[in-house]
């Protein structure tokens, strides 16, 4: 029986997404409008709209859709925003960001992971996303500051050079910590040298690669 993928994504909106407190109509109209079928690795193309995080290459994870959902609401991604996405994995964020930004500026460690999410991207005419290969685990300064900056792995210790890169009004989602209790955050450029932090909820997904480790004492 081959999956209806239109009814498969209005299910996993009105059963996972709304019911997170994900009731953003712009979110809510992307998430129809984006095919994350499309994204996800082949092996896993019926599990597209699963309430699961997705094993990717290198360790990583793609992230549940309610919790790419919330992020997105969060981040309240406008038309004339310059985003920076830490981690470009499959690609299926990258398009989120890149349906209501300006331009996105997406980075991964791996260049061979993020050129086949560039060439989703592009049979998608995503024409206002940059790539760039490099580890941003500890940040990332090139073409700063930004508007929006989206990190889709974790980080047990944020480095505080993520929110120095925003613009004033600038919004950073991060997720913080370690296992299995991570706090999602986000974290708003309010002034110069002022930045409010707000938790939104907790979760538990993998660490970017290179992420750095707080110092641990032995007993």
């Amino acid at each position: 029986m081959v999956l209806n993928f239109e009814e498969a994504r209005h299910n996993m909106i009105v059963q996972q997404i709304q019911p997170c407190n994900v009731r953003d109509d712009t979110v809510l109209d992307l998430l129809q409008r984006v095919p994350r079928e499309d994204f996800v690795p082949a092996e896993y193309k019926e599990h597209a709209f699963t309430d699961m995080k997705i094993p990717l290459p290198n360790g990583q994870e793609m992230m549940e859709p309610k919790l790419e959902a919330y992020m997105m609401q969060a981040l309240q991604v406008q038309d004339q925003d310059k985003v920076l996405e830490i981690g470009t994995g499959t690609g299926y964020v990258t398009a989120l960001l890149a349906s209501l930004a300006r331009h996105v500026v997406t980075v991964d460690i791996d260049e061979k992971t993020q050129k086949a999410a560039a060439e989703k991207l592009e049979a998608h005419s995503m024409t206002n996303v940059s790539y760039e290969v490099g580890d941003a685990s500890l940040g990332w300064d090139k073409q700063k500051p930004y508007d929006v900056i989206a990190i889709t792995g974790s980080l047990p210790i944020l480095p505080e050079v993520f929110q120095r890169n925003l613009n004033v009004g600038g919004r950073l989602f991060a997720i913080v910590g370690d296992a299995p209790a991570m706090e999602v955050l986000l974290i708003t450029r309010v002034s110069e040298n002022e930045w409010s932090h707000e938790v939104l909820l907790e979760t538990d997904i993998t660490a970017l690669i290179n992420a750095v480790e707080p110092e641990r004492f032995a007993l």
